[in-house]
């Protein structure tokens, strides 16, 4: 028959119900080039069919269980295990489709019955039993029952048992409680669950150990004692090991985050250095994706501890070509391993600076634009690297052919934090170092720059408690002073210093408490003083009285450049007056040696500060700035967040010298 033999209802029939039609054919139409409105609604309604038998059948199942579960309750708490085997099985059948599963949740004895079940039970009941709870721990309510019943004591004992099953059952629904049942985090530790899970990780299964990392991770997340309990277990050699000799990437991946989350903290941090974590993590940056932003996290928090690990030249390497990358966050973390990494490290310094890391760097600085979270760290790089090495000069020179004069100082404009600012007059004293460097540096309009940022210190020094962005403001005040000494080498420099009466601002902070801007101040005025124009200056600010208690100060390096200032000033004096100057600056200066008083101008050019160091504090009578650490350590916050779980959202922040790191922080 073709369509137009049979009647409507015949045709609506064979097109919505063709099962009940099926000795019925027809055509669509009589030529067959286009649908019939049937036949375009005969698609959906099979859908709705479907959908109507799911509905028929899952209601079916869900009678079936709710009449079921009493009755499987009273064969669970049997005493014959072969009765208990057997109820355990029919539950598990149950348990594997959605409604009957519900029905299951719904009964508030039945998950302590499959825990009283599998406690003595043979291995058979034992399996059924963790595969049920597993298959509970879908839904919030199941996970909720398991909860309750106290079932996580019972499932961490079961990542003792021998079979593997049973084991694998019982890890992912302790994933599943910690990742979506509150309190279950602190359940999981209190039943010794970190101990039993770091028995684990020498499993050979890669999947099993995926999941059992990220337990770890979300036990660890934001808890230092649980940090401290994978150290004490032993765990943080074997989760190097994984990511020395796996190659599935998700494991990796998961590993790598757990390694960023215990870096964190500093007992554990030094324990992964130790275990060759570095080498490690070095392995995996060369492939982009989520593990090698995961891998330069954990970086990031371990490289202000690794300053002095050997053999680093191939990562040194990598992360130079990682600046190029079009990933944020992958430039963000690079240059703040190299900042890192070039602190105090006069190897690491001549490896980049053969790379030619100064071009890049610069590069780097002008792709950035105001981002600060690679403006800063970069700085740094460069001030890491023109200072204090064989090749320092030959970096400072390489600053200003790559044009990057003119950035460094463009940026004392903007509205920028005082730890950019730190760096940058740090970068800057380095900078001019470099008798090439002076005029630029002058025609780049840095002095009256240095001097607003030097006026603008002052005024939240003294209306603020002394700390801005976790930066010490009297560090500021004392760099951009430091700054001012070494362009004052240049004869031009000096008279534009002495022409805008910034002498008169270096005389004030020579009353300052703090002992370091005392001295950095007392340095400036000391190169000053080579012009008699500026010694006129000097002495008519009435800086005698202050030069000569500085004199008697027990450091030898204020006290030496006071003298040398004095000294000058004394030059257009009377004979007597001159001859008592140098008894007193000999017996001052000279109180504990027994030698012959060398010139103060020999003793001043051997003072050169630190300009690596981050936060100050006087390390030694000769040494006015400190060899410490620029450190950026994160948090466990997971910049690329693949969760929507609040776990996801704490934050766990951790800095050195009881302030805070300059940058904003990011453990997983």
């Amino acid at each position: 028959m073709t369509s137009l033999e049979l009647n409507r209802s015949e045709r609506i029939r064979a097109a919505l119900f063709d099962d009940l039609s099926s000795d019925i054919l027809y055509t669509t139409s009589i030529d067959n080039k286009s649908e019939t409105c049937v036949l375009r609604l005969s698609e959906p309604a099979q859908m709705i069919k479907l959908a109507i038998e799911a509905l028929i059948n899952y209601q079916n199942d869900a009678d079936l269980a709710t009449s079921a579960v009493p009755e499987l309750l009273k064969l669970l708490n049997d005493e014959d295990e072969v009765v208990v085997n057997k109820a355990t099985l029919m539950v598990h059948h149950l348990s594997r489709k959605v409604a009957s599963r519900h029905a299951l949740i719904n009964s508030p004895q039945m998950v302590s019955a499959l825990l009283r079940a599998m406690s003595n039970a043979e291995a058979e009941t034992t399996t059924f039993a963790a595969s049920i709870l597993h298959n509970l721990s879908q839904h919030q309510q199941g996970l909720l029952a398991i909860f309750k019943s106290d079932g996580i004591s019972a499932l961490i004992k079961l990542l003792t048992s021998p079979i593997n099953r049973v084991v694998y059952y019982s890890l992912t629904t302790i994933y599943n409680l910690l990742l979506h049942q509150e309190g279950s985090k602190m359940a999981v530790r209190l039943a010794g669950g970190i101990q039993k899970m770091v028995t684990l990780l020498n499993h050979p299964n890669p999947k099993f150990l995926a999941l059992l990392t990220e337990c770890l991770t979300l036990l660890a997340y934001g808890n230092q004692e649980s940090k401290l309990i994978i150290l004490a277990s032993g765990g943080v050699p074997e989760i190097v090991n994984i990511m020395l000799v796996h190659n599935y990437e998700k494991l990796l991946w998961t590993t790598s985050r757990l390694l960023k989350v215990l870096s964190v903290c500093q007992s554990n941090k030094l324990a992964i250095i130790q275990a060759g974590g570095i080498y490690a993590l070095d392995m995996h940056l060369e492939q982009p994706g989520r593990l090698q932003l995961s891998c330069l996290w954990a970086l990031r928090n371990l490289s202000d501890s690794a300053t002095d690990i050997l053999n680093i030249d191939h990562l040194l390497q990598v992360l130079l070509n990682l600046l190029k990358s079009e990933d944020l966050n992958v430039v963000v973390c690079s240059v703040a391993i190299l900042s890192n990494l070039t602190c105090n490290n006069t190897q690491n310094k001549l490896f980049l600076c053969q790379l030619d890391a100064i071009e890049k760097i610069v590069t780097t600085i002008k792709q950035a634009g105001d981002r600060q979270e690679i403006v800063e760290p970069a700085i740094c790089v460069l001030k890491h690297l023109t200072h204090q090495h064989e090749e320092a000069e030959i970096a400072q020179n390489d600053v200003r052919l790559h044009d990057g004069l003119n950035y460094i100082v463009n940026f004392l404009n903007l509205p920028i934090s005082w730890s950019l600012i730190k760096g940058i007059v740090g970068l800057i004293h380095n900078l001019a170092q470099c008798p090439a460097n002076q005029a630029p540096l002058r025609e780049a309009g840095v002095i009256p720059k240095l001097n607003q940022i030097l006026s603008k210190a002052q005024q939240e020094r003294n209306s603020s408690s002394g700390y801005m962005d976790g930066v010490k403001i009297a560090d500021v005040m004392e760099g951009t002073m430091y700054s001012f000494k070494m362009l004052a080498r240049d004869v031009h420099n000096r008279s534009i210093i002495t022409e805008m009466n910034l002498i008169s601002t270096f005389v004030q902070l020579l009353y300052c408490d703090d002992e370091n801007v005392q001295q950095s101040a007392v340095g400036v005025l000391s190169e000053l003083s080579l012009e008699k124009k500026a010694v006129d200056i000097i002495e008519s600010e009435g800086a005698t009285a202050a030069l000569t208690e500085l004199l008697h100060s027990r450091n030898e390096v204020t006290a030496t450049f006071a003298a040398a200032v004095l000294y000058r000033m004394s030059e257009d004096k009377p004979q007597d007056y001159k001859k008592r100057l140098s008894l007193e600056l000999t017996a001052t200066l000279f109180r504990d040696e027994p030698n012959d008083w060398t010139s103060a101008g020999e003793v001043e050019n051997e003072v050169l500060p630190q300009a690596e160091s981050h936060y100050g504090s006087l390390a030694s009578p000769l040494n006015p700035y400190p060899q410490s650490i620029y450190v950026q350590t994160t948090s466990d916050m997971d910049v690329n967040n693949p969760y929507s779980s609040p776990y996801y959202n704490e934050q766990d922040q951790v800095a050195n010298n009881d302030q805070y790191s300059a940058w904003y922080d990011t453990d997983l």
